[in-house]
């Protein structure tokens, strides 16, 4: 089972613990936090894994917090209201943060929340994708309160995370001649490296 790290990072307001409590508890609550984590198992392409949402909420003005989330974080959601031009023109700041602190390109996901805040909405859609193509990342509408591709957010972002795990080089390939028993395996059974 694979375990991940996925901080969320955005301006305070736009629901970060409203979208970790709906993704780990299944419910929606307005319950202000200082610093949290919250756990959950799940199976992504028949394959279980264990995320850690850490969330930053209430800390926003804080960068020393930031960077040490950041350093913590494997992966990382930058949240924006639709519903607030304000919290998507800062952006840029947070995905600057995360890039100084991981030196390079970090694996995170633009999401627009809110999204059923249809009334209100300041951000368009094509604005979001437009900004996700210039981050390179890639770009989900959510609604924390309604749950709308919530879930959706956190199994797209281990799927890239995984991608960069088998990219990494694999260890070299032994020169000694194959032990007896390596030859019992079948083409059925399923091998382990442990790195």
């Amino acid at each position: 089972m694979d375990n991940w790290r996925v901080a969320v990072l955005g301006d305070g307001g736009v629901g970060k613990t409203a979208l970790a409590v709906q993704f780990t508890l299944n419910c929606f609550t307005y319950d202000p936090t200082i610093e949290d984590a919250y756990r959950k198992q799940l199976v992504v392409d028949n394959r279980m894994c264990f995320v850690e949402v850490i969330d930053t909420a209430g800390q926003e003005e804080y960068a020393t917090l930031r960077d040490q989330w950041v350093r913590e974080g494997q992966g990382f959601i930058l949240v924006y209201s639709i519903a607030s031009r304000a919290t998507f023109n800062r952006l840029e700041g947070f995905r600057q943060s995360m890039r100084r602190v991981k030196r390079g390109d970090p694996i995170f996901m633009l999401v627009g929340n809110k999204s059923d805040k249809v009334q209100e909405r300041e951000v368009s859609r094509e604005e979001g994708a437009a900004l996700a193509r210039q981050f390179n990342c890639e770009f989900i509408e959510t609604s924390a309160k309604t749950a709308q591709n919530v879930e959706r957010v956190f199994t797209s972002l281990v799927r890239a995370l995984r991608q960069t795990k088998s990219i990494e080089p694999s260890p070299p390939v032994p020169t000694k001649p194959p032990k007896k028993e390596d030859h019992h395996h079948t083409k059925d059974k399923k091998r382990c490296v442990i790195m």
